[in-house]
């Protein structure tokens, strides 16, 4: 018997597992795919997550895998263009983007190094129960073979169809409708920063990434998808040379070197994240529009929150239900503020108010970083919106 599966092994998954298995516990961490196996993604670490890369002892190999450092963020809306960096988190001012077939397998290979035992192409077909607590699963072996393994808890960090959350009947704290879809691909020759640009009914990112290759995403309303999807190239080509001329003009002298990805499956909810015997991190706790990026830094962040509120309590029932109890309480405090703003994003408009903000600060390099950093996580709004940029706004 193990204290605890893992079922998924991507950036929330193994992180979890490398976390209960370094606190001295017994973990089986499974996934359905063999890695490396790429998936969709925005790839982006905000500061809060390269900061516990840092304190996991994985920063080093992130960066030695060809990810560039991304300590500089230039923002384009209407006639308002600003450039600057999130304050630092733990010493850590730049962000990150690997690749998920980088990523994924160094996260996964810490987790084994932490004394987890990980099976790969394993699928979870059921959870086992007794009463109404959570007691293990059963999964079909890489031959087709059924067997079951049980656990005191079962942790499940697998993604936005999380089979976990449907099995174990977590409640919906928050659900909103679907507003963006996205398509992206990978070019070569293009050099740049951190660049995200904005008009209404249309949003670009623009991410550096490994092998000197940069990652370029669209983003679309969710009721085009299907016309945006019947002519996905020219879309993509179009939203950019409209909504950034310059950086069109870069890409240009560039090549794209990889196939377009997307999707219009960008589910928007908060589910409960706990019960008898069970957990969720990641994307089958929390999932929301991807034009934020946050996927993989919440997915650090709930990992850490999750073993921290476990502690020693795993071997104690009663312990361990109240120490679950609080780990669902706390998540929703800590993201439901962050959900709600990437919903506001994710409506492709650009309200006079933001522009007035925007061109308030322009001039200001200190509130221009706070600014970044209420995106990052590592600033709060209360801190952002201080006496002075409240004075600074009275008098635009």
């Amino acid at each position: 018997m193990y204290d605890v599966i893992v079922v998924g092994a991507r950036c929330a998954g193994s992180p979890a597992a490398m976390l209960l298995a370094r606190a001295g516990y017994r973990v089986l961490l499974m996934d359905r795919v063999r890695f490396p196996r790429d998936t969709l993604s925005s790839h982006y670490i905000h500061q809060p997550g390269t900061a516990l890369l840092d304190r996991w002892g994985l920063l080093a190999a992130v960066r030695d895998s060809g990810c560039p450092p991304l300590d500089r963020v230039r923002y384009e809306a209407a006639d308002v263009s600003i450039s600057g960096c999130s304050p630092p988190v733990d010493g850590q001012r730049a962000g990150l983007a690997p690749r998920r077939h980088v990523l994924d397998p160094l996260l996964a290979d810490a987790a084994v190094a932490a004394g987890a035992e990980f099976r790969q192409e394993c699928r979870v077909d059921d959870l086992l129960f007794d009463g109404d607590r959570v007691t293990g699963v059963a999964y079909t072996t890489p031959r087709g073979q059924r067997s079951v393994e049980r656990a005191r808890l079962v942790v499940g960090a697998d993604g936005m169809r999380s089979l976990v959350a449907r099995l174990a009947d977590a409640p919906t704290v928050t659900e909103d409708r679907r507003m963006t879809c996205t398509y992206y691909s990978y070019w070569e020759g293009l050099p740049a920063d951190f660049e995200l640009y904005e008009r209404p009914g249309r949003w670009i990112g623009v991410i550096p990434t490994n092998d000197a290759l940069t990652l370029v995403m669209t983003y679309f309303p969710q009721a085009d998808f299907d016309t945006v999807r019947a002519a996905a190239e020219p879309a993509y080509l179009e939203a950019v040379r409209t909504t950034a001329p310059r950086l069109s003009e870069r890409m240009a002298s560039a090549r794209r070197v990889e196939r377009l990805y997307g999707t219009g499956d960008q589910q928007n909810y908060l589910r409960r994240a706990a019960g008898p015997g069970w957990a969720l991190v990641g994307d089958a706790a929390h999932h929301k529009d991807s034009i934020a990026a946050r996927g993989i830094t919440d997915a650090f962040l709930q990992a850490q929150l999750l073993v921290e509120s476990i502690g020693t309590g795993l071997d104690d029932e009663p312990r361990l239900d109240a120490a679950l109890a609080r780990y669902a309480t706390e998540l929703e405090r800590r993201f439901l503020g962050f959900y709600r703003s990437t919903l506001t994003a994710a409506e492709l408009r650009v309200p006079e108010s933001r522009l007035s903000l925007l061109r308030a600060i322009a001039g200001r390099q200190d509130l221009v970083d706070r600014y970044f950093g209420t995106l990052s996580g590592a600033c709060g709004l209360d801190d952002f919106y201080n006496e002075d940029l409240l004075d600074l706004l009275a008098l635009s």
